[in-house]
């Protein structure tokens, strides 16, 4: 077997990740944290805090400040010692799985966070399930032990049945809640303390000769140092050892346990990502797979973002360099439409904060701002007509009808659907009969947030109101059968914001029925955003 040459340095030092959790667990505060010890920013902004104080970096938007949740996947670029980290700050909510999901095709490997006290959640489970789908690697981290959690064994036990992968210990809790005082290094052979007082100050560490130095009693209490031998000894005759090949097949995952608010554990977890985690990978595209290391510049579109700055109507869509080097002001092909486009203005972020790209490498995710020429899935390449795979797009489970409080504003309405749906946050279908559109969405919260963000953007009050629609399937087939197929179904077709063909339901019986009456056509719940 042929071993791949070595990546250029710059490429080979990115690690390109996303964190996933169920609502909750506390990843918004480990995402904090990242940008900290990152020497991002200066004082980590907590969630729950009062005021100014809670409007944590990562959420920008103004329902995630008021709810504390994360509704829109950002990314993140920052150096941690000499590695460069691009994190990609996921939606926990399920609600936001869709965005969720493509932001998984842009990643080499995860994050995955769990809270001691309630272990693997379904929202968890949910996401874990679409790692594995991609074979990403996954790192855990056990949040929350400085509350009352549960006993280690129990929580590396339902990891391992719940979601059939190894766990390997990087690090081992001494004590937990009140008489959480910190951790073992397990790969390292040290003792990290954590320091209650300062909730923004790095734990100490203290390099020891393995457990039976005499130097642990010092800081341990003999209660807590007698259970940490024990149990370790238990963990080395029941638990695998850390195998990186392993990990990187996705078959193993190693756990790291803290407390994020506290920041302590997340240190270690950032050194195990930089020193385990992968190099950028190989894309998958229709024709073959693209490596990092080709010298033509290649990327994807995996997300759109509308009105990122309230001030001036942008589009910022985000693209994952695929390969190649690529440098301020030069002409890509944007495939879809067979246009060369000048990328004169790309953007690093720092959450809200963006500074322009001088130069960005495979690996990276830079940010195009531009007026509706990019949508998810796009493909811009040096002038290879690639086709990226893999970018879902899936069918709503909830539909309903929405009308502009003002009907001299019908207008504007039309502009502001449009945009969401080339954004990905909704799908926008347009009836072939009647007028108004049809919003569809995965979870019912999507829709306060699309009320809220068109009222907000565009100044425009709606209501959304109740469809008798409940699922739409995408139609494909032969054309002179789809047609006859449409001219009998007129008041169930509409069209999307691609302009591919939908057929609305109000039953399984409908979707059954055409299955039978027209054997030819295919109704599909998911299509691929490919061009």
């Amino acid at each position: 077997m042929n071993t791949p040459a070595p990546l250029p340095p710059e490429i080979a030092r990115r690690r390109t990740f996303a964190i996933i959790s169920h609502p909750d667990a506390g990843k918004t505060t480990l995402t904090e944290k990242f940008l900290l010890f990152g020497g991002a920013i200066q004082m980590a902004g907590q969630v729950r805090a009062k005021g100014e104080a809670r409007r944590t970096r990562s959420d920008f938007m103004k329902i995630e400040a008021d709810r504390g949740i994360s509704v829109s996947a950002s990314a993140m670029s920052f150096d941690f010692g000499a590695f460069r980290f691009n994190l990609v700050d996921t939606p926990g909510h399920s609600d936001f799985s869709e965005d969720t999901y493509r932001t998984l095709t842009a990643v080499d490997a995860a994050i995955m966070v769990i809270d001691g006290a309630k272990g693997v959640e379904s929202q968890t489970r949910k996401l874990f399930e679409v790692c594995r789908l991609r074979d990403l690697p996954i790192l855990t981290f056990c949040n929350k032990m400085d509350r009352e959690a549960r006993d280690t064994f129990d929580i590396i036990d339902e990891i391992q049945q719940n979601l059939a992968i190894d766990v390997a210990p990087a690090s081992w809790p001494i004590g937990m809640g009140r008489d959480f005082i910190g951790c073992y290094d397990i790969l390292h052979d040290r003792l990290e303390l954590m320091d209650r007082a300062d909730r923004n100050r790095v734990a100490s560490s203290i390099k020891i000769a393995g457990l039976a130095d005499p130097k642990l009693a010092e800081h341990v209490p003999a209660e807590l140092l007698v259970r940490l031998r024990e149990e370790l000894e238990v963990a080395r005759d029941l638990l695998p050892g850390f195998n990186r090949q392993s990990f990187l097949e996705g078959h193993l995952t190693p756990i790291w346990f803290g407390s994020a608010i506290n920041s302590f554990g997340v240190r270690e977890l950032m050194a195990g990502m930089a020193e385990f985690g992968p190099e950028p990978q190989p894309q998958k595209a229709a024709s073959r797979a693209v490596a990092p290391g080709e010298a033509a510049v290649t990327g994807f579109v995996f997300k759109v973002q509308a009105n990122m700055d309230p001030k001036h109507r942008d589009r910022v869509a985000f693209v994952r360099l695929a390969s190649g080097h690529f440098e301020r002001g030069m002409k890509l092909l944007h495939v879809r439409s067979k246009k060369p486009m000048a990328v004169t203005n790309p953007v690093l972020f720092l959450a809200a904060d963006r500074e322009l790209a001088e130069e960005a490498w495979a690996g990276d995710i830079i940010g195009i701002p531009n007026h509706g020429q990019l949508r998810i899935g796009d493909a811009l390449t040096e002038g290879e007509a690639l086709r990226f795979t893999g970018i879902p797009s899936f069918a709503p489970e909830l539909l309903q009808g929405v009308r502009a409080l003002d009907p001299m504003k019908a207008k504007h309405l039309d502009k502001a659907l449009t945009q969401f749906a080339e954004e990905g946050a909704a799908k926008v279908f347009k009836p072939m009969l009647g007028a108004g559109f049809i919003v569809g969405v995965v979870g019912a919260l999507q829709f306060e947030v699309l009320a809220s963000r068109i009222e907000q953007e565009y100044g425009l009050p709606v209501r959304f109101e109740p469809s008798h629609f409940t699922s739409a399937r995408w139609v494909t087939g032969p054309k002179p059968e789809v047609e006859r197929y449409v001219n009998i179904n007129k008041g169930h077709i509409a069209q999307d914001s691609d302009g591919d063909l939908v057929f609305l339901t109000r039953l399984q019986w409908d979707i059954d029925r055409i299955g039978r009456d027209f054997p030819e056509l295919r109704l599909t719940a998911t299509k691929e955003m490919m061009v």
